[in-house]
């Protein structure tokens, strides 16, 4: 076991310096075009693949870091330079994660690598959960996937949305319902491959931030995928199915469904990309009060300033320690006994809408326009107090774990 650290080793320290290059030199000065855009900015990503960022082998290297620091300190660099472009070169990685939580040695060597692609034929990937009626309350799920035994194959109805990549991804993980009496105990994860018959992209989504990551709504019509495509397998799910069932009988101990798994997994990644959000406002900030003149001197120079900056680098530090921890503290094995996870994305979520608010107010009306990034930086971060679990459920998981209510 890793013991915690605050401080990075040099590899990590030449990782962070690279990510962070790419980012100053490659992210920033194509953000605002792809923001305007609200395109997908597939050159940026195939950037990414030719240096090594978008592949398989870079975020394996970063989820197996014995320190967990690799992959929140990726998020935060990336992140730093444009969220909405991040997102678009790191969104594969939701799916990714929901493959490896819960798909065996075979589907994970199969499916993962047709996630990426490579420099010369990038691919992406969408993790399909949220539902038009269902979005942090998962237990509310309607998109069915029944078992036809004389075929080997499960036929998959519903719809998802506020899918990353939604519709134009080349593999979709999609959650669905195979025992709607075990409420979200009865939930199973899917592989969808592209071109399959019944598959389609339903509305593509007109965002408030993040534009230049797809989202979209997937439509699942008779979609017939072979029992291969059943993360974790057959045998599997049937025996969480009767473990589920027996306890549910007995009033027993709460078990974790697909859906949950993959976004505890994820929640301190979340808080990474927020942190390197407020981060990047801050600098911003920072740099503009410091050669900003008024009455004869640098706006830096009145309290008022100077206080709103001391807080914003404050919180921003705190956030990313809260992040560190928790994500030290999965890599390790330790229990998330007080929802350090939800804690961590619950701080640094809203600490970036926080800090992005207060750049804006420091550059007073340059702030307020597209001429400077923090206009930009402080629609994308609206999104973090929203996705992945909202911040109201944030706290709901937090009080509940606490107090030791089942959390559904």
């Amino acid at each position: 076991m890793a013991e915690f650290t605050m401080e990075l080793n040099d590899e990590q320290k030449e990782v962070r310096d690279w990510l962070h290059g790419f980012a100053a030199d490659v992210i920033r000065p194509a953000a605002a075009e792809w923001d305007e855009r609200e395109e997908t900015p597939w050159p940026v990503i195939q950037e990414a693949a030719k240096v090594g960022i978008y592949s398989l082998d870079f975020y394996a290297q970063q989820y197996f870091d014995p320190t967990g620091l690799g992959i929140p300190m990726a998020m935060e660099e990336l992140f730093w330079g444009d969220a909405g472009i991040a997102l678009s070169i790191v969104g594969t990685g939701l799916a990714a994660v929901g493959v490896l939580a819960n798909g065996t040695e075979e589907q994970i060597g199969t499916w993962i690598p047709q996630m990426y692609g490579d420099a010369n034929d990038v691919k992406v990937a969408a993790f399909c959960s949220s539902e038009p009626d269902a979005g942090s309350d998962v237990a509310s799920m309607r998109t069915r996937a029944v078992y036809d035994e004389a075929k080997d194959e499960w036929v998959i109805n519903g719809t998802k949305t506020w899918a990353t990549n939604g519709g134009i991804a080349n593999v979709h993980v999609v959650v669905a319902v195979v025992d709607p009496e075990l409420g979200s105990k009865g939930h199973a994860s899917f592989i969808v491959p592209a071109g399959t018959p019944g598959l389609a992209q339903g509305q593509k989504f007109k965002k408030h931030g993040i534009r230049a990551s797809h989202t979209a709504e997937v439509v699942l019509d008779n979609v017939r995928v072979p029992g291969s495509c059943l993360l974790g397998g057959k045998e599997k799910l049937d025996e969480r199915l009767a473990r589920a069932r027996e306890r549910a009988k007995q009033g027993g101990e709460r078990v974790k469904n697909a859906a949950m798994a993959t976004f505890e997994a994820s929640r301190p990644a979340v808080g990474a990309m927020a942190v390197g959000t407020a981060r990047a406002a801050y600098e911003v900030a920072l740099d503009y009060a410091k050669t900003r003149e008024q009455f004869g001197r640098p706006i830096i120079d009145n309290q008022g300033v100077a206080f709103q900056l001391a807080d914003m680098r404050t919180s921003i530090d705190a956030a990313r320690l809260l992040v560190w921890r928790a994500s030290w503290m999965a890599v390790n094995g330790k229990p998330f006994t007080a929802a350090e996870g939800s804690m961590s994305k619950l701080f640094a979520s809203e600490t970036a809408k926080q800090v992005t608010g207060q750049a804006i107010q420091i550059l007073g009306g340059n702030g307020y326009t597209r001429e400077y990034p923090v206009e930009r930086m402080h629609r994308d971060a609206a999104i973090y107090t929203i996705f992945e679990g909202t911040s109201e459920i944030q706290r709901l998981v937090i009080a509940r774990t606490l107090a030791g209510t089942p959390i559904r």
